[in-house]
C-alpha cells in the first residue's frame, strides 16, 4: 500500500513538474512572440493608393537605442532615422503608449516602420498606460536628450512637431496624455487605436475626458466581435467622437479584431502623421478635400471626418 502511493506520488510529482515546464515555456514563448507581425508591411491588405504607400517602409534607414529608466517603465526605446547623427535637420516625435501588460519592445516592427519615414518614435516597458504619466516621462526623456550637448539627439528634436498614438489601454493612455499631463501642450496631434470606450473605462477606473482634447485626433476600430462587443462599440464610438471638439477622423476597419488594429491600419496612420507632423500634402487627401480617400476606401466602414478646414 505505501509502495503504491509513493508510486503515486512520484507520478502526480512528474506530472505537476511537465505541467510546470510546459507552462514556463509558453510564458516565454508568448514574452517573446512580437505583438506586431515583422512582415506586417508586406501582408496587410489596403484598399488604396494613398493607403498603401505609407504602409510600405519609408526611405530612411533606421536605427535603435534603448537607456534603463525606472522599475515600472524598465527602459526608454528609441527609434530614429540614422542620417541624424550627421544631420543638422531637426526630426519629428511620435510617442507610443502600450496596450494592458504589452510592452514597446513587443511593437518593434511597427516603430520601425513609422521611423522609416523620418520620425523618432518613442516606448517604453510600462504594462498600465491609461493615466498618460508613462508617456510624459518618456517624452520629458527625448526633451532632455534635446538639450543634453552630448546627446546624439541634441537640437535633433522638432519640439514644434510631436504626436502621440496608443491601442487598447494605451488608447487611455492617448486621450489622458494629450490632456492631464505636464507636457499635454506640447502634442500636436493624436491617434488612438481600439480605445476602451468610455463607460468601460469608468468601470475598470481608466477614466477620461474626450472634451478636454484641443489638436487634431483619429479614432481608429475594428470590427470583430470581441472589438464591438467588449472594447469599442459602433455607438460608443460615434459618441466619443462626437465629444472631441478638434479636427477629427474615425473609421472601423472591416474584418478586423481587437490585436490586429495595432498594425492593420498602419498605412493611414502614417499617412496621418506624414501629413500633420511633415505637412505631406498626398497624405493627407486621404483625409480632407474632395474625394478622400478613406471615404471610397471599400475595406473601412463608419468613417467620419471633421478637419475643420480653412
Amino acid at each position: 500500500m505505501k509502495r503504491a502511493l509513493k508510486k503515486m506520488l512520484k507520478i502526480i510529482g512528474i506530472i505537476i513538474l511537465v505541467f510546470v515546464v510546459l507552462l514556463t515555456l509558453l510564458v516565454v514563448k508568448i514574452v517573446r512572440t512580437p505583438m506586431v507581425p515583422n512582415d506586417y508591411t508586406q501582408t496587410v491588405v489596403t484598399g488604396g493608393d494613398i493607403e498603401a504607400k505609407y504602409l510600405a517602409m519609408g526611405n530612411y534607414e533606421v536605427k535603435y537605442k534603448e537607456e534603463k529608466t525606472t522599475e515600472v517603465l524598465k527602459q526608454y526605446e528609441v527609434y530614429y532615422p540614422e542620417e541624424l547623427e550627421q544631420s543638422e535637420r531637426k526630426y519629428p516625435v511620435v510617442v507610443f503608449v502600450n496596450g494592458t501588460g504589452v510592452y514597446g519592445s513587443k511593437y518593434k516592427a511597427l516603430f520601425k516602420h513609422l521611423s522609416s519615414w523620418g520620425f523618432i518614435v518613442l516606448g517604453n516597458e510600462d504594462p498600465g498606460t491609461w493615466s498618460g504619466e508613462s508617456a510624459d516621462k518618456t517624452l520629458e526623456y527625448i526633451i532632455n536628450e534635446n538639450s543634453n550637448k552630448d546627446s546624439i539627439f541634441h537640437n535633433r528634436v522638432d519640439l514644434d512637431n510631436i504626436g502621440i498614438s496608443g491601442h487598447s489601454q494605451g488608447g487611455v493612455g492617448v486621450f489622458n496624455a494629450i490632456t492631464e499631463n505636464n507636457h499635454s501642450d506640447l502634442y500636436k496631434t493624436a491617434v488612438a487605436l481600439s480605445p476602451t470606450h468610455e463607460e468601460a473605462a469608468i468601470k475598470l477606473n481608466i477614466p477620461y475626458d474626450l472634451t478636454k482634447i484641443k489638436i487634431p485626433t483619429m479614432l481608429i476600430a475594428g470590427t470583430g466581435n470581441f472589438e464591438t462587443q467588449m472594447v469599442i462599440p459602433l455607438e460608443s464610438m460615434k459618441t466619443m467622437y462626437e465629444k472631441i471638439n478638434a479636427p477629427k477622423v474615425m473609421m472601423r476597419k472591416t474584418g478586423h479584431e481587437h490585436g490586429d488594429m495595432l498594425y492593420a491600419a498602419d498605412g493611414y496612420v502614417t499617412a496621418w502623421f506624414m501629413w500633420q507632423l511633415q505637412d505631406d500634402e498626398e497624405a493627407s487627401k486621404a483625409f480632407i478635400r474632395e474625394n478622400a480617400e478613406i471615404e471610397g476606401n471599400e475595406l473601412y466602414q463608419n468613417q467620419k471626418i471633421n478637419i475643420f478646414e480653412d
